[in-house]
């Protein structure tokens, strides 16, 4: 079907032969209409080719239909600008844009600068300019409350990717504590010791449960020693902190990385010091973007759900605006994917 911009919904209204304000109602999800007429009025909307515009479903209905994401500003330009890429912008898209497209609406992407005031005015003046009926806010900014605080004062419902509390805000998060513990115990389990842990940037939220998880998993099987080394989720920092890993006097066997890029970080090192993975050393990843398939050897990596999480969040937050729904806790499930970069010590 190709859809004609000239088409108005006075021309769906006369093919249907009822007011343009049924019309209107339907467009808007108004319960108030007839369910024979309603299906009247879709189908003439689909024959007819008709797109509603924006503008007159929010003067018809008070909303924007629009969902607004924002992301870390600074951390996602310098992936752009190195042509890193960037799959959780990718995934974060994915998921919300397919929520919103099945339920009629939108979502908006924005870049919003991390530090306190700037994030505040950011956020501010997206809000002045997209009028969303909802927010989401993605780690950093979902630990701000500042943030938080100002959605509350325009009353926008908000939803925040990583927190797990839900008292007046849509909570969706994936278990960092128990999905950084499930990686360790898979190392312990094929004989590792002397377990690293490359953490991400200490200003995301997740990155401190996943430590803990990986320290609780450690004292579970006894082991006393932990190797936390802060790699701010950079692939050269990561290579300079693995890099001293491996040169010190106890190495470990196994790394696990806070993300996909510190796990490429890894494997170079590895390489540079002639030693082979998974046998002399294993590499575990978090993010589970598709290089690491490619990556020789293919990487065990705990995959984040991070376009089922952005979608659950746009699902909720319509079912909010529509009256259906609340502030809440979602969970949603990680994956450990086992692939070819560990193994038992020594093999």
């Amino acid at each position: 079907m190709i859809r004609r911009s000239g088409v108005t919904i006075e021309d769906v209204a006369a093919a249907v032969g009822v007011s343009r304000q049924t019309v209107s109602r339907v467009i808007n999800g108004s319960p108030n209409v007839k369910p024979a007429v309603r299906e009247r009025i879709d189908a003439a909307i689909e024959a007819l080719g008709y797109v509603p515009n924006l503008s007159a479903r929010r003067m018809g209905g008070g909303r924007s239909y629009v969902v607004l994401a924002i992301n870390d500003r600074a951390r996602t330009i310098e992936n752009w600008q190195a042509r890193r890429g960037n799959d959780y912008v990718d995934q974060m898209l994915f998921g919300g844009m397919t929520a919103c497209e099945a339920q009629g609406w939108h979502l908006v992407f924005e870049l919003v600068d991390t530090l306190a005031v700037p994030a505040r005015r950011g956020l501010a003046n997206a809000l002045a300019s997209l009028r969303p009926d909802g927010v989401i806010l993605t780690p950093p900014h979902c630990d701000n409350p500042a943030l938080v605080d100002l959605l509350a004062e325009r009353g926008i419902p908000c939803a925040r990717i990583g927190h797990r509390d839900g008292a007046d805000t849509v909570d969706v998060y994936m278990d960092e504590t128990g999905a950084a513990a499930a990686a360790t115990r898979h190392l312990v389990a094929l004989g590792h010791r002397r377990i690293a842990f490359i953490a991400g940037a200490a200003n995301y939220g997740g990155s401190a449960l996943r430590i803990a998880g990986y320290r609780a998993a450690l004292a579970e099987a006894g082991i006393a020693e932990d190797l936390v080394g802060d790699g701010d989720f950079h692939f050269e920092t990561a290579e300079r902190v693995i890099g001293a890993l491996l040169s010190g006097d106890a190495p470990p066997t196994a790394v696990i990385a806070d993300n996909d890029e510190m796990a490429f970080a890894a494997l170079h090192m590895a390489s540079a010091r002639g030693l082979r993975v998974p046998e002399d050393l294993a590499v575990v990843s978090f993010e589970d973007t598709p290089g690491v398939r490619f990556a020789v050897p293919p990487l065990t990596a705990i995959r984040q759900p991070v376009a089922e999480m952005i979608a659950h969040a746009c699902n909720r937050l319509i079912a909010i605006v529509e009256g259906k729904g609340g502030p809440g806790r979602h969970e949603i499930p990680f994956e450990l994917v086992c692939r070819a970069s560990t193994g038992r010590v020594g093999d």
